[in-house]
C-alpha cells in the first residue's frame, strides 16, 4: 500500500504550472468568477459587497479562447490525408479511431486545440482487456482492437525517466483516471484511479477505506503483448522531453490584464453615470427632489447642484481596453507570420520548414505524433509499418499585418465586429489606401453590377 502512486512528480508539476490559468479563461465568464480574487485582484479598501458585486458583474472578452479556436482550426480547414503506406487494415479502424465516434481527422484537430491551449497534449495507443481471447482470430472476430485514447495534460501525474537518454522511451507512465461504474439499478459513480503503465505491464491502482484510513492499493494488474509503453507527446510550444508551455501564454496573460482594466472601467461607468446631488446653505429641513418640488433658500449663498464625473478617466480607461484587444489580436496574428527571406507559404514548405511560421511548425509536431501514434497501432496488432499521414500546412502570412487582418476578417465574418471598423482596422495596418472612404466605398458596392462569375 502507497499513496506515492497518486503524488504529482515535480517534473508533472511543472508541465501543469500554466493549467490553472488556461483553463479559467477556456472556461469562459463562469469559470473567471469562480477563480475570485485570483485573476480580479479585491482592492485596498474595497469591503467585500462592494467586490462581491464588482465580480458578479464582469465578462470576459474570451480572446484567448477564440484565438486558439481559430488556428487550431487551420491545419484541419483541409481533410487529413492518409499515405499509401498506411496499411489496409488500419484504415477502416481510423474512421472511428478511439472507439467514441471520431475520426482521425477529428480527433487530432482536437488535439491540436488541447496542445496550442494548455501547450501538452498525449496520445496513448489502448487496447481492450483480451479476456477469454486467445488467438488473434478471436480477436478478430469479437471486434477487439487497438484505439487512441486522448491524455489531457492534467491527468498525468509522472514518468520515468525524467529525462529522455533513452532510445527505448519510458519505463514508466502514470496517469490519472476517472471512471463510471454501475451504482444500483438507475444511477453510475464516478471512480478515481491511477494507471501505471510499463513496458509490456500495466497496473490499476485504487483508494480504498481501511478503518479510519484511505490508502492507494493495487486493484488490477496485467500483462500486454507492446514491450514499450504506446504513448505519444504533443507538445504546443517544446522546452524538452516531456516539457513545454502553451505558445499563446503571452497572450492568456493580456486577456487576464483585459479582464481587471474591464471590471475597472464597467466600475467607473457605474459611478460616472450617476450624478451626485450637491446641496450647499440650504438649512436643516430636508429637500425634495423632483419635476413638482421646489427649494428655496435664505441665503445668498446657497446652491444645489449635481455634480458629474468629467469623463477623462472613462475615455483613458476605453482607449487602454482598445489598446489591449489589439495587443491580443497581434500576438494571435504572430503564429501565422512566416520567417522572413520566405516570401510564400509554398516556398517555405519548400525549404524544409526552416522558416515556418509557428502554426506550421506545431502542424508538422502533430503530424508527426500522428505518423508515431499509427506505428504503435500497427505494431499491437503485429503490422511492420503504419504509414503516415499529412496535415495541411500551405497557410501563412507575409507580415503581421496581413495575419493579423486574416483574424480581423474571422470577426467581422463572425458577426463579432461591424464591417467599417473592419474597414478603419485595414487602413490602419496599410493595407488599404488611406484616401478611401468608408462612405464612398459603401456607395461603390451598392452601384456595383450584379457579379456573373458561376452563372
Amino acid at each position: 500500500m502507497t499513496d506515492a502512486v497518486r503524488k504529482q512528480s515535480a517534473e508533472a508539476a511543472k508541465l501543469n504550472e500554466d493549467c490553472a490559468l488556461v483553463a479559467a479563461l477556456l472556461g469562459g465568464t463562469k469559470a473567471m468568477r469562480a477563480a475570485g480574487k485570483t485573476y480580479l485582484p479585491q482592492w485596498p479598501g474595497e469591503d467585500d459587497e462592494t467586490y462581491k458585486l464588482r465580480l458578479a458583474v464582469a465578462t470576459l472578452f474570451p480572446a484567448y479562447g477564440r484565438t486558439i479556436d481559430v488556428l487550431s482550426a487551420k491545419p484541419f480547414s483541409k481533410p487529413v490525408t492518409l499515405g499509401e503506406d498506411v496499411p489496409e487494415r488500419l484504415k477502416p479502424w481510423l474512421q472511428n479511431v478511439d472507439l467514441a465516434g471520431r475520426d482521425l481527422h477529428s480527433f487530432l484537430s482536437e488535439i491540436t486545440q488541447e496542445a496550442m491551449g494548455y501547450g501538452f497534449s498525449g496520445i496513448l495507443i489502448d487496447f481492450p482487456k483480451a479476456g477469454n481471447l486467445v488467438t488473434k482470430a478471436d480477436e478478430e472476430a469479437a471486434g477487439v482492437r487497438p484505439y487512441f485514447v486522448q491524455v489531457h495534460v492534467q491527468n498525468i501525474l509522472g514518468w520515468l525517466p525524467k529525462t529522455a537518454t533513452s532510445l527505448e522511451g519510458l519505463t514508466q507512465l502514470r496517469l490519472l483516471e476517472c471512471v463510471s461504474e454501475p451504482n444500483g439499478d438507475f444511477d453510475t459513480k464516478e471512480v478515481e484511479q491511477v494507471r501505471v503503465l510499463g513496458r509490456g505491464t500495466w497496473q490499476i491502482w485504487r483508494q480504498v477505506e481501511t478503518g479510519s484510513k484511505k490508502e492507494w492499493t493495487l486493484h488490477e494488474e496485467g500483462i500486454t503483448s507492446l514491450k514499450i509503453i504506446p504513448f505519444v507527446p504533443v507538445y504546443g510550444k517544446r522546452l524538452g522531453y516531456m516539457q513545454a508551455t502553451p505558445p499563446l501564454l503571452e497572450l492568456a496573460y493580456t486577456n487576464i490584464e483585459h479582464w481587471q482594466s474591464k471590471s475597472d472601467q464597467q466600475n467607473i461607468l457605474h459611478v460616472a453615470r450617476v450624478p451626485i446631488l450637491f446641496a450647499r446653505m440650504l438649512g436643516e429641513g430636508g429637500i425634495t427632489v423632483g419635476a413638482g418640488s421646489a427649494v428655496k433658500s435664505d441665503s445668498p449663498e446657497g446652491d444645489l447642484k449635481f455634480v458629474e464625473h468629467t469623463g477623462a478617466a472613462i475615455d483613458a480607461g476605453r482607449m487602454s481596453i482598445l489598446d489591449l484587444e489589439d495587443r491580443m489580436r497581434q500576438a494571435g496574428a504572430e503564429l501565422l507570420v512566416i520567417k522572413p527571406g520566405n516570401v510564400t507559404e509554398s516556398q517555405t514548405l519548400a525549404d524544409n520548414e526552416q522558416g515556418a511560421c509557428a502554426l506550421q511548425k506545431i502542424a508538422g509536431n502533430v503530424e508527426d505524433a500522428g505518423d508515431q501514434a499509427l506505428q504503435l497501432m500497427a505494431e499491437w496488432v503485429n503490422e511492420p509499418e503504419g504509414g503516415h499521414i499529412t496535415i495541411f500546412k500551405d497557410f501563412g502570412a507575409a507580415t503581421l499585418a496581413e495575419a493579423s487582418a486574416e483574424l480581423l476578417f474571422k470577426s467581422v465574418a463572425n458577426g463579432r465586429i461591424s464591417g467599417e471598423t473592419y474597414f478603419n482596422e485595414l487602413q490602419r495596418r496599410g493595407i488599404l489606401s488611406p484616401d478611401l472612404k468608408w462612405e464612398d466605398e459603401q456607395e461603390r458596392i451598392q452601384s456595383a453590377p450584379p457579379d456573373l462569375v458561376g452563372v
